[in-house]
């Protein structure tokens, strides 16, 4: 027999815990953010050192097929990839299989195929090909709601090849501070204490109308 339910009771349903994405502000400008909303997780907005998407501890580098064509080039890509292998759990995630031919456009597609090659098997990087933003959030939300229950928490952290690259990812912490102006800032003032120290009216050469949100921040 069915349990019947006892509409008298005091006791209220238990409220599902919703599932938080942690998410590295850069990804604003994409629409997985709100699809994965839409989905009903809560979205954590972060200036992660590590990878695009956190889950439960499991660390997501999205590319598009374009951004991937040019991390390779300058070879950014390959100290991310080490920086991902810091959590247990990792993949990454290529976005635009359909829109954009995976073998046209700045690298020669032996080329490619080579580096897809390594990742898998040099720096045992797992990898997820995506149609679109539709279809990655879809694989993100399927990951979350598989995932039960959360790993111990670690603290990834950038590797930086000297003191100026390290320099650049503290001012890059910074609100509407990319690499372009980090690096202006850096060629500038040359220390973090002088670019703290410096008047409105200097920082606006490079920040502009930012300048005052700068100076408010550190005071």
């Amino acid at each position: 027999m069915k349990q019947i339910i006892n509409i008298f009771s005091k006791k209220k349903p238990k409220k599902t815990q919703k599932v938080t994405i942690q998410i590295d502000h850069r990804e604003k400008n994409s629409l997985i953010p709100a699809f994965l909303e839409e989905k009903g997780f809560q979205i954590q907005w972060k200036q992660l050192p590590v990878a695009d998407y956190i889950i439960k501890n499991i660390a997501i580098e999205r590319k598009t097929v374009s951004d991937l064509k040019s991390s390779i080039v300058n070879k950014r890509i390959m100290s991310q990839l080490l920086e991902l292998k810091q959590y247990s759990k990792h993949f990454l995630l290529v976005e635009g299989i359909l829109d954009e031919d995976m073998y046209e456009g700045g690298i020669h597609e032996n080329a490619f195929r080579g580096f897809l090659l390594s990742v898998a098997l040099d720096y045992q990087v797992p990898i997820i090909f995506t149609h679109n933003e539709t279809d990655t959030a879809n694989y993100i939300s399927v990951l979350a709601k598989k995932t039960d229950k959360p790993e111990a928490s670690i603290r990834a952290t950038k590797l930086f090849k000297s003191k100026k690259d390290q320099l650049q990812f503290i001012l890059e912490g910074f609100p509407n501070i990319g690499g372009t102006k980090a690096k202006a800032l850096i060629k500038k003032f040359k220390t973090l204490n002088n670019i703290f120290q410096a008047s409105e009216e200097q920082l606006e050469g490079i920040l502009g109308k930012r300048a005052k949100d700068f100076k408010n921040l550190l005071d």
